[in-house]
């Protein structure tokens, strides 16, 4: 019998309808440094306050929470980055632009109000974008991690005037720092394996589903910091690729040599196997909460493992350190919410695979904003509801996001779906 890992149905949340009267209009922006980007711009009437919804590498462009807004008379913005659908070359610093040209665009066409929404891995974004735009110009980051340089200092950046953060993770990289596989031994091998540190070795813990694995704290110490070290040996191989590459430019620099520029563009990619290895979605003892068992691409973690799914699979050298990367990225949630002040909602989802209640405490412990509201809601990361046939954690979502919208940026006459 072949076993079910069948990507949970909770993954996939069909939005409500929209309102009857809501415009939509599709835009193409141009980003400071001249990438191209797109976006949809829906309007209800009397819309005064509009809703920013993007993250750095998944389409937006129908997310859950759209008709929940309009619903109550707000209009919504999703956007795409340039590298929407493609984590082999995806900057977070050139994302960081991408924004930047959606927040130009929106108080543009006159909007009175702007708030940031991040669902996931786009709540990072959101707080990595406030943070350097809330920075006097020559303050911003001049380059990648990698050394790519990036105009945001000389980019206008506009402040958004809040950030409402769905089911938030702490950022891709330190998200792939907890779910990669420390227990690989060569990274060439997809199947290579220290038996001491497999996180799906009975002698170390694991059981098969339905049964729950329980890890002892001395192996989950030492995951915990074999995780680091492989990211780290990583690091390593990246940095060292996108130096020969450096290298290899500046003696094309002063040399007609063709094999110095083709040697310049040569950085490879990055296979990066099995990062499908948190060790809290199969002992859920470990940092508890309502969520089932498996992880957000299986109900079996340790055959999704080894499949082709998981994050940061394949990378640039120059993206990895950027994105994925939990020791080099600067996009991390816990730091960049240190200089988040604007009016922060945070919005918890009970059964979440991905974020986890000692993630929302130390949010909350770094934000920066006096104006902080934290929420718990049931439900699942993706917004399905938390039991079958109970109300959607999109919509429960939806409702305390309003609720705290309706507080602080009022907006026209409330639409009735």
């Amino acid at each position: 019998m072949t076993p079910d890992v069948r990507l949970g149905a909770d993954r996939y949340i069909a939005p409500a309808a929209l309102p009857g009267d809501t415009l939509t209009t599709a835009h193409e922006l141009k980003t400071h440094d001249g990438a191209t980007v797109q976006g949809l711009l829906r309007v209800v009437p009397g819309a005064t306050t509009v809703v920013f919804l993007m993250h750095p590498r998944q389409d937006f462009s129908h997310h859950v929470l759209v008709p929940e807004f309009l619903s109550r008379g707000y209009a919504v913005w999703t956007q795409g980055s340039r590298s929407a659908g493609n984590d082999l070359t995806l900057l977070h610093e050139q994302a960081l632009l991408d924004m930047a040209a959606g927040q130009l665009f929106l108080r543009e066409e006159g909007f009175e109000s702007v708030v940031s929404v991040g669902h996931s891995g786009g709540a990072t974004l959101a707080a990595f974008y406030i943070e350097q735009a809330s920075r006097l110009p020559h303050q911003r980051l001049v380059s990648t991690p990698g050394g790519k340089p990036i105009p945001l200092q000389v980019a206008s950046l506009p402040m958004p005037d809040g950030l409402m953060m769905m089911a938030p993770h702490p950022g891709q990289g330190a998200l792939l720092l907890r779910v990669i596989d420390p227990s690989v031994t060569d990274e060439s091998d997809p199947l290579s394996v220290d038996d001491s540190l497999n996180p799906f070795e009975p002698s170390n813990g694991f059981r098969l589903p339905p049964e729950p694995s329980t890890y002892s704290h001395d192996f989950i110490e030492g995951y915990r910091r074999a995780q680091h070290a492989r990211v780290a040996r990583i690091d390593a191989v990246a940095r060292e690729r996108v130096e020969a590459a450096s290298a290899a430019r500046r003696r094309f620099s002063s040399s007609a040599d063709p094999r110095d520029q083709r040697a310049s563009l040569a950085t490879g990619v990055l296979a990066v196997y099995r990062t499908d290895a948190d060790l809290r979605n199969v002992d859920l003892s470990i940092d508890s909460n309502a969520r089932p068992y498996g992880s957000l691409f299986g109900s079996r973690p340790d055959l999704t493992n080894y499949g082709i799914v998981g994050f940061g699979r394949l990378t640039t050298p120059e993206a990895w350190l950027s994105t994925w990367s939990g020791l080099s990225s600067r996009a991390n949630l816990v730091k960049n919410l240190e200089s988040v002040t604007v009016p922060t909602l945070l919005v918890e989802l009970t059964g979440d695979q991905a974020s986890f209640p000692a993630d929302s405490a130390a949010l909350t412990r770094a934000s920066a904003s006096e104006d902080f509201t934290h929420v718990e809601v049931a439900g699942r990361h993706f917004g399905a509801p938390l039991v079958a046939g109970g109300t959607s954690g999109a919509t429960l979502t939806g409702e305390a996001m309003n609720h705290w919208l309706g507080k602080r940026f009022p907006t026209g006459a409330f639409v009735s779906m």
